[in-house]
């Protein structure tokens, strides 16, 4: 009887953490996050200043609209980070803008 409850329990506690690892690894899109490697995860970009088509990124541009640039009718513009720092020790990161997820609340 203890081993079945045990397994029950383990088994809604796997559940549990798995449903919670799935909801965290989406991000807000326009959530900006540093990175120790050259490359951003999936749904995300580096932010370096580039020009993106609004017809292909709606969601983005409703949020950042030409506060980085473009012209705000076919195109707008991620923030420029690059060569950003963080910590004491100053190291380079690579900073990633969400494009795809979780549309934040607006206020």
């Amino acid at each position: 009887m203890r081993k079945i409850a045990f397994a029950a329990a383990a088994a809604a506690t796997a559940a549990l953490l798995s449903a919670h690892a799935a909801s965290a690894q989406e991000a807000f899109v326009s959530q900006i996050m540093p990175m120790a490697g050259k490359t951003c995860p999936k749904g995300m970009m580096v932010a370096e200043g580039q020009l993106l088509p609004i017809a292909q990124n709606p969601v983005l541009y409703s949020l950042l609209r030409t506060t980085y640039g473009g012209d705000g009718k076919t195109n707008f513009a991620l923030p420029n980070l690059k060569g950003g720092t963080i910590g004491p020790a100053a190291q380079p990161m690579t900073w990633c803008i969400a494009v795809n997820g979780t549309v934040p609340p607006l206020p």
